[in-house]
């Protein structure tokens, strides 16, 4: 069964950096897309960033191009979403998320599977 386990939310300032990070679990992670997906208080969860099963397609939200860095590291099954220039707008739960096909997807249904979320809060 396969596993993710988000950490690194906390409360920042704006124009602060931040570090997600999501451990996996299952050999899903090294073949897998991974993908990092946000939901604010009554918005729809949506897609902020995505990384393909070798590493090598990066794909990100608009909002996020330029200040949000995703990267994985198969070694330990883990993937990371390295956030700078924080805005209050980025203020949401943000997920996790795995898919056994090795490409990156930008929409949340090829998922397979989810994390629990960590709160990300960005104070002005």
């Amino acid at each position: 069964q396969v596993q993710l386990v988000e950490s690194g939310g906390g409360l920042v300032q704006a124009g602060d950096s931040l570090r997600l990070s999501c451990a996996a679990s299952g050999r899903i992670f090294s073949s897998g897309a991974m993908g990092w997906f946000r939901q604010a208080p009554g918005n729809d969860r949506q897609f902020v960033a995505a990384i393909s099963g070798t590493g090598g397609v990066l794909k990100y939200a608009d909002s996020v191009k330029g200040r949000f860095t995703i990267s994985r590291d198969n070694a330990l099954n883990t993937v990371y979403l390295q956030m700078s220039s924080l805005k209050p707008e980025d203020t949401a739960v943000y997920y996790c998320a795995g898919r056994q096909g090795d490409v990156a997807m930008t929409t949340q249904r090829p998922y397979d599977y989810w994390g629990q979320g960590t709160q990300v809060t960005v104070s002005s």
